[in-house]
């Protein structure tokens, strides 16, 4: 795995190193050992599956407190999706900067989302599946969102949303007394 790091500090994109003959090629998608030689999280204990019908479908931005906050490990394994993170972590230089790549069936290519981060994705084709790890259990009494268009973060999408949850269109402005405590 080839791991390249993003703008802000403790993101990651992760590609894979191909190894193909005439047959195809073989690839490993994770491997225990390497994530923690890079200093990343290696224990994941969820595995998450959601597909997404319309082109234009948002989903986010969406992440836990702690102690029950998450890292997320994000592949898209069917059609393309645009994905973003957005630094929450208090203390971080780069807090309320975001980062966006495409992650797409044919790239093969991972977001590596620590803890501390909201994330969220539009999808760019019809069919778009996502499959992501997390190293924590849901709970709900931890979860927040930031509203997707929240002028705090100004984060810039690829193209506009054509469907939306209610949940995910009515997080409330950003409000660190809200948005960072439990």
């Amino acid at each position: 795995m080839i791991f390249n790091e993003t703008p802000i500090p403790g993101a990651f994109l992760i590609d894979v190193e191909k190894r193909g003959d005439d047959r195809g090629f073989f690839a490993r998608a994770f491997c225990e050992k390497e994530f923690a030689a890079a200093g990343l999280v290696s224990r994941f204990v969820q595995v998450n599956n959601s597909l997404s019908a319309q082109k234009g479908t948002l989903r986010g931005m969406h992440y836990q407190l702690a102690p029950m906050a998450e890292t997320k490990l994000v592949r898209c394994i069917r059609g393309s999706l645009y994905d973003v993170i957005l630094d929450l972590r208090n203390d971080s230089p780069t807090f309320g900067k975001s980062f966006g790549a495409e992650l797409s069936a044919e790239n093969r290519r991972m977001m590596y989302v620590p803890k501390g981060f909201a994330h969220g994705f539009i999808t760019l084709t019809d069919d778009a599946e996502a499959f992501y790890f997390v190293d924590e259990f849901y709970g709900p009494n931890y979860e927040r969102g930031v509203r997707w268009n929240d002028p705090k973060f100004n984060i810039e999408w690829p193209i506009q949303p054509v469907v939306l949850s209610e949940k995910d269109a009515a997080w409330r402005d950003f409000d660190p007394a809200w948005h960072l405590t439990a």
